[in-house]
């Protein structure tokens, strides 16, 4: 891990990293929460500084064989710290001021490939393994002798070599926020230097910007091709031009480039059908929901469903267009992303036109759903979209219980999408009676029942005379009766919104003072507002 990402991001400040086992996975430190991460997971303790906490947190790792600690640097090692990190077994890394922890933990778990689902052999791509950019970012980086990013078509690095320290600011600033900032991307736009590297099957040589000390060393890039697609590119800092042979050396490399990054899309193209065959079968809770379970890494957890409809659905003229699925898709990875920060044990994955979530906690956790309610919103808040929806199931001690958390979330989620409020995440224990509404007008319109009795009467005396008496008994009804506060609701006198009460109940033949004949009103307006299924 060390080699890999090099002391631009992390430097090991105490401890032998070489005694280290394999990395199971990664972790974030929450002093407010009791849970206890996996053996062997890099822990990161975010927000741990001084050293006494450190110290204190080291030894609680060790007791759960953890791979490393790392804290924001620059990090102080006294002789107690080390004699606490030697004892623990537990080695101590510092991360880089400036750095993100959210992009440490993405190239961490890009590094262990985390969240694999399922065996699978070693597989090799021009002797380094399937899929590692950043052994192939260091291969690049040998032949040569500079430091290389690997970028995609959006300017982000997807993958660096060592020796990034040998380069200007600018590269440093861009590995650190595994992203060319875009000062630097409109600049190359405004010169043509993309428009030339995308036309181009040679090395691009690129001159310094003059205006900008930062970007002092020329660079050198090429494009990633497959075919007529552009995947990529590989950009190298050096100071003087590439001798032919280091030229070819590139163009060379940008062919294994390729080849690891159409493996890595295919790669993941099948982990996420994979991991979602195993979240449907865990919901439907049939019999290979156990085995499900346990590939996910949710046994023995008290599992809570979270159902996300990532917006409105495409009209049937216009069908699901590609910018339909990227949105969704997009919407599903930083769904699943957040998640996985808080909840170590999850699953994500989308099915159908819904994208379902399910979180393990510990078994005697309190407040599962209210806490999971404030993690939806906070993704939401986060993400800044309008249209998506969360609705949120009970939770479920039991393997059994799983299916009904997810018919409690998607109950919760219809309601969302018919309610006229302004609200974007809801449990299903607090829509529980709009749910039964709903469930109630589909069952009227499976048995061709429409609206009846007094209400159905006055729909029709609305109809053919243009008068509004529907309207009037529904304000009546929402104000329990006040004639001043339902009159203002519609914006009526009150003399007058009484004569109508009076014509209403003559028309309907509703009696307003029996109680259970308000209740059936009532039913049958909430009943005309529900749109059923289908």
């Amino acid at each position: 891990m060390v080699e890999d990402l090099g002391t631009t991001l992390l430097h090991l400040a105490c401890g032998d990293a070489d005694s280290t086992a394999e990395i199971s996975s990664v972790v974030f430190y929450d002093p407010l929460d009791d849970a206890v991460p996996p053996n062997h997971a890099i822990v990161l303790a975010v927000g741990v500084r001084e050293p006494h906490e450190v110290v204190a947190l080291l030894d609680r790792l060790g007791a759960h064989q953890a791979a490393g600690l790392v804290v924001r640097g620059p990090v102080e090692v006294d002789d107690t710290c080390a004699e606490t990190v030697a004892r623990a077994g537990v080695p101590l890394l510092g991360l880089t001021p400036g750095a993100s922890w959210a992009q440490l933990a993405a190239m961490l778990r890009s590094l262990i490939a985390e969240g694999d689902v399922g065996e699978a052999e070693p597989e090799t791509l021009g002797g380094l393994p399937s899929g590692d950019l950043f052994a192939l970012a260091n291969a690049i980086g040998t032949l040569l002798d500079a430091p290389v990013t690997i970028e995609d078509r959006s300017s982000r690095v997807l993958a660096f070599s060592g020796r990034q320290d040998e380069a200007d600011p600018s590269r440093v600033e861009t590995v650190l926020g595994r992203q060319v900032p875009q000062r630097y991307t409109r600049i190359l736009e405004e010169r043509g230097v993309f428009r030339e590297l995308y036309r181009s099957t040679a090395p691009v040589r690129v001159q310094p910007l003059a205006s900008d000390g930062d970007f002092a060393i020329p660079r050198v890039a090429l494009a990633v091709r497959a075919g007529d697609e552009i995947l990529g590119s590989i950009w190298a800092a050096v100071r003087s031009p590439l001798s032919t042979e280091r030229s070819q050396a590139l163009q060379d490399s940008a062919k294994l480039v390729a080849l690891h990054l159409l493996r890595m899309r295919a790669g993941a193209d099948v982990e996420r059908r994979l991991r979602a065959d195993l979240v449907a079968t865990a919901l439907e809770a049939g019999p290979g929901s156990s085995e499900a379970i346990a590939r996910l890494g949710l046994a023995d957890q008290t599992c809570l469903v979270l159902a996300m409809a990532t917006g409105d659905a495409p009209s049937a003229a216009a069908g699901e267009g590609p910018r339909h699925v990227a949105e969704r898709q997009r919407l599903a990875d930083a769904f699943a992303l957040h998640l996985s920060a808080v909840y170590p044990r999850s699953a994500t994955a989308p099915i159908g036109d819904v994208v379902y979530g399910i979180v393990g906690v510990r078994r005697d956790s309190d407040d599962v759903e209210e806490r999971a309610e404030r993690i939806a919103t906070e993704f939401l808040d986060w993400v800044g979209a309008e249209h998506p929806r969360i609705g949120i199931g009970p939770a479920a001690p039991e393997l059994a219980g799983l299916a009904r958390s997810r018919s409690g979330a998607d109950r919760a989620l219809r309601v969302l999408a018919q309610g006229t409020a302004v609200r974007r995440v809801a449990r299903i224990s607090e829509v529980r009676v709009d749910a039964l509404v709903i469930e109630l007008a589909d069952l009227a319109a499976a048995r061709g029942d429409g609206v009846a009795g007094p209400v159905a009467r006055l729909v029709a005396y609305d109809a053919k005379r243009g008068a509004s008496l529907v309207e009037t008994l529904r304000a009546w009804l929402d104000a329990f009766g006040d004639v001043a506060a339902a009159s203002a609701a519609v914006y009526t006198h009150p003399n007058t919104f009484r004569y109508r009460l009076r014509r209403l109940a003559e028309v309907g033949g509703l009696d307003l003072d029996d109680p259970d004949a308000r209740f059936a009103a009532m039913l049958e307006l909430r009943l005309m507002g529900s749109t059923p299924a289908g």
